[in-house]
């Protein structure tokens, strides 16, 4: 993943939305789609792949929604990304060794892995508290 989908696009925009409420403040999926103009039902799996890792907590029923899993300061933009688009990987060749019979030998291999660590380290380096208090 290098170009970022609409569906990592709407989970970054969600997750921001979320870290701007009022700590404890459970939201509605239907207030949360509304206020990031994201599809309700999209948005909906969305939530619900955060709730499985612990980004955000889900609750049924009545007066049921998300809120954060955790403190903002404490999720990185990485794990948003990753959690929707998988691993970030600039090149299929990074998937593992042996993906590609070139491995060892490709002068490419190792500036790939490089963009792949520098990628990863900025967006570990950008947390949610970051971004929603970017005015």
């Amino acid at each position: 993943m290098m170009e970022l989908t609409r569906k990592g696009e709407y989970a970054i925009r969600g997750i921001i939305h979320l870290a701007q409420l009022p700590p404890g403040k459970v939201a509605l999926i239907s207030e949360i789609a509304e206020a990031t103009d994201v599809p309700q039902t999209f948005l909906a799996k969305i939530l619900q792949s955060f709730a499985k890792i612990g980004i955000v907590q889900s609750f049924r029923g009545a007066g049921g929604g998300f809120m954060l899993g955790r403190s903002a300061s404490r999720i990185t933009l990485r794990e948003v990304v990753e959690a929707v688009e998988g691993p970030i990987l600039p090149n299929r060749c990074l998937i593992g060794s042996g993906t590609c019979e070139r491995d060892s030998t490709c002068g490419v291999h190792p500036v790939w892995r490089q963009v792949q660590q520098r990628v990863v380290e900025v967006l570990d380096g950008v947390t949610i508290e970051d971004l929603a208090t970017h005015k």
